[in-house]
């Protein structure tokens, strides 16, 4: 059973379109199936709001490796259904705790509830040069589709990276 996506109508404005880069990242965002699964996982549990963590992992040459995710509380509780804000002492624990250990934040998760997997102005608005931005389109509870970007040379749109899922 295939589950449906949504796609409001403002996902087709000018100010919405104009946040898409229409050339595609080189890099590729490998993930492991496991962390992939738990994204996918938090995003339905959370369901109706959006959730958001951090992926954790090494930038390479050829694009982001993660190995790890870990949710972290969306401390917007006025638009919580349609906006993350993530919490800063989370991260900053979780930046100490990856100290020494060869792997980095690399990058930030968060899921759009009965919205596309595409990214708004808002999230260009909040975004770091650098980091993946996989979003996670959940439609009526079940997760819908991924699909991952960061921000272009430019640092005025965002570009799709191609996802590579791995089994270790």
């Amino acid at each position: 059973m295939n589950t449906p996506t949504y796609e409001p109508e403002r996902f087709h404005s000018a100010e919405y379109l104009a946040v898409l880069d229409e050339q595609s990242s080189p890099m590729l965002f490998k993930i492991s199936k496991i962390a992939l699964k738990s994204m996918r996982h938090a995003a339905e549990t959370g369901y109706p709001l959006e959730i958001c963590g951090l992926l954790i992992g090494k930038v390479t040459d050829t694009g982001w490796q993660v190995h790890d995710v870990r949710p972290v509380a969306n401390l917007n509780k006025q638009r919580a259904a349609d906006r993350f804000e993530l919490d800063p002492a989370a991260y900053q624990a979780i930046d100490r705790e990856l100290r020494g250990t060869g792997t980095e934040i690399i990058g930030v998760y968060h899921s759009h509830p009965d919205c596309p997997a595409k990214p708004s102005p808002t999230d260009l608005n909040s975004a770091w040069e650098g980091f993946a931005y996989p979003i996670i389109s959940v439609c009526d509870g079940q997760a819908a589709a991924v699909q991952c970007w960061a921000v272009n040379n430019a640092g005025n749109g965002f570009q799709s990276i191609s996802i590579e899922e791995q089994t270790s």
